[in-house]
């Protein structure tokens, strides 16, 4: 019977699910390292920025009723029935390898203080072979106690999008990886409270492979809608509009290209899933898409470097004008964007760069925004970067009176290419010959 929950970490996977938790009536703990984040959610605010429906809401409402609580303070752990870890575990592309010290350190800290007959979860995402190399030898060399015997210990992989966070959790089926066969049935039943989709009980490694695997398949699927909209490029086309035909045929479902893929999930999942049979193969076709997506921010760059040297323009001191910081519209996640690339290669052809996002509140070492009129004020050329709604929107008239030259980069389809180029713009796109 579960009680108490405590939840590891407190970002886009740990505070809904968190919420989640409290509004059933269970008594849910939420440990974070950083002490404003606490402060933050124990006011009843909620720490994610952005279109994130229904949340703030039910954040306000849990921690009211006293359901939600946050802290810095592992020894909650002692009371717990259920421990979720829910923490960041990125890839260190340069050393080909999971960057784990914020698991290692969850870890280490759960497994002193939590007790006898908890069940402990990872929903990080986690490279295969992960929970049987790492994630249980720190808890059991640590705890002194017995995984199996005298605690739990399952993987149930998140499945989390920002701007659907508490849809996703509450409606997507969910794998439940248990070390036994008495672990998974537990996490059955405990995900059951929150959970409307189907739970699919295995072990702790094919949960590990399907949640990479999902992520690694969905970047691959992206690279080739930006190989095709590279294609249509050249020869004097529209990607948008052969996506839309390609995906009248059945079985076929072509995803849209853009100025490049960020997030937590996309861009590493591919490269977890290949450290996980290290020394054992070597993954081809995931690691050629993932390459692909990752030249797609400097290509969408490249576009404007492309204009200023048919135009003569010398790009030093040129004003330019980035939109869209956060990787994901109408959200406020800058994980992985693809915007920084962006910003570097202008950067380093001697541009000024400015950058403006109407939900992202700052970024170390960039300046950003909130009025997008006066962030475009006197710019060289604009490169929409993210598909936020508020671009959507915008005069057209009156950004062209306020530049110094009408350049337009549009990296997400935003604007419709005949329109751009009859109100006077140079307009190119992502895919758009």
């Amino acid at each position: 019977m579960f009680k108490n929950i405590v939840i590891v970490g407190t970002g886009y996977v740990g505070i809904p699910v968190a919420a989640m938790f409290a509004d059933k009536g269970f008594n849910v703990i939420g440990i974070n390292r950083t002490k404003d984040k606490v402060d933050l959610i124990n006011k009843g605010l909620c720490p994610i920025e952005g279109d994130e429906p229904n949340l703030p809401e039910l954040i306000k409402k849990v921690v009211k009723n006293k359901k939600l609580v946050a802290t810095t303070d592992y020894s909650y752990c002692k009371n717990a029935d259920a421990i979720l870890i829910c923490v960041e575990t990125p890839f260190d592309s340069e050393k080909w390898e999971p960057h784990y010290d914020s698991l290692k350190s969850a870890l280490t800290s759960v497994a002193q203080n939590m007790s006898k007959g908890c069940l402990v979860i990872v929903e990080s995402t986690i490279a295969p072979t992960t929970m049987e190399s790492l994630v249980k030898p720190i808890l059991e060399n640590t705890s002194k106690m017995k995984a199996g015997k005298d605690f739990l210990l399952g993987n149930c992989p998140e499945r989390v999008m920002p701007g659907k966070l508490l849809y996703n959790i509450e409606n997507l089926s969910r794998v439940c990886g248990g070390i036994n066969e008495e672990t998974s049935n537990k996490m059955l039943e405990l995900y059951s409270h929150i959970v409307k989709g189907e739970l699919y009980p295995t072990d702790c490694i094919t949960a590990e492979v399907v949640k990479t695997a999902e992520n690694a398949y969905r970047d691959v699927e992206i690279a080739f809608a930006n190989e095709v909209a590279l294609i249509c490029e050249k020869l004097g086309i529209n990607v948008y509009e052969v996506r839309e035909l390609v995906n009248k045929a059945p079985y076929r479902n072509m995803h849209l290209p853009g100025a490049g893929v960020g997030g937590h999930c996309l861009p590493k999942d591919s490269l977890l899933l290949s450290y996980g049979v290290k020394g054992i193969m070597k993954p081809e076709l995931m690691i050629l898409a993932r390459n692909l997506n990752k030249k797609m921010p400097i290509h969408t760059a490249g576009l404007l470097l492309n204009i200023f040297k048919e135009k003569g323009i010398n790009v030093k001191g040129k004003k330019i004008t980035v939109c869209g910081f956060a990787y994901l519209e109408n959200s406020d996640d800058t994980r992985n964007t693809p915007a920084l690339d962006v910003i570097n290669t202008l950067k380093e052809k001697g541009a000024v760069i400015q950058v403006h996002d109407p939900f992202v509140k700052s970024y170390e070492g960039i300046e950003i925004k909130k009025n997008f009129y006066e962030s475009i004020d006197g710019s060289d050329a604009i490169i929409f970067v993210t598909a936020h709604s508020e671009y959507k929107k915008v005069d057209l008239s009156k950004i062209k009176k306020l530049m110094n030259t009408p350049i337009i980069i549009d990296g997400r389809n935003i604007f419709e290419k005949e329109e751009m180029i009859k109100k006077g713009f140079i307009y190119k796109g992502v895919g758009k010959g």
